[in-house]
C-alpha cells in the first residue's frame, strides 16, 4: 500500500507513478487514435457527413449514451471500493480481537505462568500472519470456481482455521486444568469466535468476484461507446475528434482498471490493504501486553 500526502498536487499532476494507468494503456491509446483518425478521414473526404442531416441525431444519441455510461461506471467504482473498505474494516476488527484477547488473557493468567503466556504470544498473532498468506494465495480466489483445481493446497487453504483450533484447544485445556473457570471461558468466547468471523468475511471478498455478466457488459459498453464516437462528432470537431476520443477512452478505461485493482484488496498490490504490516503490528501489540508480567 502506498502512503502519500494527499495535498501534494504538484507531484500527482506532473509525475508518473507505477500505479498510473497510462503506463498500461498507452498502446491501446495509440490504436484508438489511429482508428479515430481513419474514421474521420473517411467521413470528411468520402462520405461528406456534414451534408447529412441525420448526423446531428448521432451526436445527440452519443451524449445520452455517455450520460448513462457515466452512471454505470460510478456504480462500478463504488461497488469495488465497498469491497476494499469492507476488507479494511475486517482487518481492523482482527486487530481489536487480538488485542482484546491478549488483554483478557493477561488479566486471567497468573503472572508467573510463562509457558501459557508464551503460547498465546505466539499463536494469537500467528492467526493474522497465516490469514495474510492465505488471502494472498491465488488458490483461495479459486475456492468457489466451478472448474476443478488440480493443485493440492488443502492443507494450506485451511491453515487459519488450524490456528483457531489450537487456540480453542489450549483454552479448553486451561479450563480442565482449573487455570480458567467456565465463566472466564464465556468471558473470552467472543474473541475466539471473532477470529473465524474475520476469516470468513475476508474469504467472501476474495473468492466472490463481481458477477461476470456485469463486468462483461461494462467492458463491451465502453468499447462500443468509444469506437462509435468519431462517427457522431466528426461533423462538429473534424480531426480534433482524434484527441477527444483518446482522452475519453483513457478516462473510461482508467476508471474500470481502478475498479478492477481495488475490488480484490488482498493481492499485494500498491492499492491493496497492507495485511502483512497489520499482522506485524498485531504481533507487537500481543507481545507488549502478554509479556508485561513475565
Amino acid at each position: 500500500m502506498i502512503i502519500y500526502n494527499p495535498k501534494g498536487w504538484f507531484s500527482f499532476v506532473f509525475k508518473i507513478y507505477k500505479a498510473d494507468t497510462i503506463t498500461k494503456l498507452w498502446p491501446m491509446l495509440v490504436v484508438t487514435g489511429i482508428f479515430a483518425f481513419i474514421i474521420a478521414y473517411v467521413e470528411i473526404n468520402y462520405i461528406e457527413i456534414d451534408k447529412m442531416k441525420a448526423s446531428s441525431y448521432v451526436t445527440v444519441g452519443q451524449s445520452l449514451v455517455g450520460f448513462v455510461l457515466s452512471l454505470v461506471l460510478v456504480f462500478r467504482t463504488n461497488t469495488a471500493y465497498d469491497r476494499w473498505w469492507e476488507g479494511r474494516k475486517l482487518w481492523g476488527q482482527l486487530t481489536n480481537i487480538s488485542r482484546n484477547l491478549s488483554i483478557k488473557l493477561n488479566a486471567l493468567l497468573p503472572s508467573h505462568d510463562k509457558e501459557n503466556r508464551e503460547f498465546f504470544i505466539k499463536y494469537i498473532p500467528l492467526f493474522a500472519q497465516i490469514l495474510h498468506r492465505h488471502l494472498t494465495n491465488d488458490t483461495t480466489r479459486y475456492t468457489l470456481d466451478e472448474h476443478e483445481n488440480s493443485d493440492d493446497t488443502t492443507e494450506f487453504r485451511y491453515s487459519p482455521s488450524q490456528v483457531a483450533v489450537k487456540l480453542t484447544h489450549k483454552i479448553v485445556q486451561l479450563n480442565k486444568e482449573n487455570i480458567l473457570t467456565g465463566e472466564q471461558l464465556l468471558f473470552i468466547n467472543q474473541e475466539l469466535k471473532g477470529f473465524m468471523d474475520v476469516c470468513g468475511g475476508c474469504e467472501r471478498i476474495k473468492n466472490t468476484p463481481i458477477p461476470f455478466s456485469y463486468v462483461l457488459f461494462i467492458k463491451k459498453f465502453i468499447a462500443l461507446y468509444v469506437f462509435s464516437m468519431p462517427i457522431g462528432y466528426v461533423i462538429n470537431l473534424g480531426y480534433w475528434v482524434v484527441p477527444l476520443v483518446m482522452f475519453v477512452f483513457y478516462v473510461l478505461i482508467s476508471l474500470e482498471l481502478v475498479a478492477e485493482d481495488i475490488e480484490d484488496p488482498f493481492n499485494n498490490g500498491d492499492n491493496d490493504i497492507p495485511t502483512k504490516k497489520i499482522a506485524e503490528n498485531i504481533k507487537k501489540s500481543c507481545l507488549d501486553i502478554l509479556a508485561k508480567n513475565k
